[in-house]
């Protein structure tokens, strides 16, 4: 623990409040406190004014996960309602200080995690903090399956998705529902090039959403025609940027052909079939003891 802090702790006359920091992963960052003015420190505004409050912090030895909840008013000047349905505080990183409000150099890092669940309702939210344990709890390791496990551009698939023959940004036509897009001409590329992929909104107020596309079409008049699997979480505007990228339906012939990536295919497109395991030996094979005909 900071010395100052645990020296100020030790004289059983503390002047301490909490502090919270949520980092968002489209870089904002929000900072309130249960003190009654704001402090500031690390380069954050903590807001006395936001109503945010948090249970008892739950921490264990060893590797169980630390957890706790934080309570707070839906407003803009806290969190909104708007941005919590959008999604965008999921998997916000969050960081908890007890602060000696007096001098707040004197402080510690009490918790770090990321944001799990949160429930709203009557005008609040309930947010459940996780923490930084809690990515123990994931399954580790690889599936032995045909088709390749990676996702289209990550670490393990290593593809750039950045080259212009399997992305484009451009400007929506006309949107239905926030959820069919409809673009003048996207010629230079395949049919059904971008079924499976990703439609990323580059502005507007849904700048930073992203939606997976269901079906990559052109209609009679030629406009091609992209439909998500589900609608976006907040309103895309005809004019509003956005950006396609290539799908991929994680195939071994798909990440030779299409994507020349075979190299990093994540996948094992030669285990056998279920047909192998109820294959058995017949009179007009040679029966040496050695593998089985398929």
């Amino acid at each position: 623990m900071n010395a100052a802090l645990a020296a100020h702790l030790a004289t059983g006359l503390t002047t301490v409040c909490q502090c919270w920091a949520i980092s968002r992963k489209d870089g904002v960052v929000y900072g309130f406190t249960d003190h009654d003015r704001s402090l500031q420190f690390g380069g954050i505004d903590f807001r006395a004014d936001s109503g945010l409050s948090a249970r008892a912090l739950v921490q264990g030895t060893g590797l169980a996960v630390d957890n706790s909840e934080a309570m707070g008013v839906l407003s803009d000047a806290s969190l909104s309602e708007a941005e919590i349905d959008a999604g965008r505080f999921d998997g916000a990183e969050v960081r908890v200080w007890l602060v000696n409000w007096q001098r707040v150099s004197d402080r510690q890092l009490r918790f770090r995690g990321t944001i799990g669940e949160i429930r709203r309702g009557a005008g609040a939210f309930h947010a459940e903090l996780r923490g930084l344990t809690e990515a123990l709890n994931q399954p580790q390791g690889r599936v032995y399956q045909r088709i390749c496990s990676a996702v289209l551009g990550d670490s393990s698939c290593k593809f750039d998705l950045t080259d212009v023959a399997f992305s484009a940004e451009l400007a929506a036509k006309d949107v239905e529902r926030a959820q069919v897009f409809r673009f003048g001409t996207l010629s230079s590329y395949a049919p059904r090039w971008f079924e499976r992929g990703r439609l990323r909104v580059l502005s507007g107020v849904a700048a930073g959403l992203s939606g997976v596309i269901k079906h990559d079409q052109t209609d009679a008049a030629g406009q091609r025609v992209i439909e998500l699997w589900g609608p976006m979480r907040v309103a895309v505007g005809p004019g509003d940027q956005v950006r396609l990228e290539a799908g991929c339906d994680k195939r071994a012939e798909t990440c030779r052909f299409k994507f020349n990536n075979m190299l990093n295919f994540r996948g094992f497109p030669f285990v056998p079939g279920e047909d192998w395991l109820v294959s058995i030996p017949i009179s007009q094979d040679d029966n040496t003891g050695g593998r089985l005909s398929l």
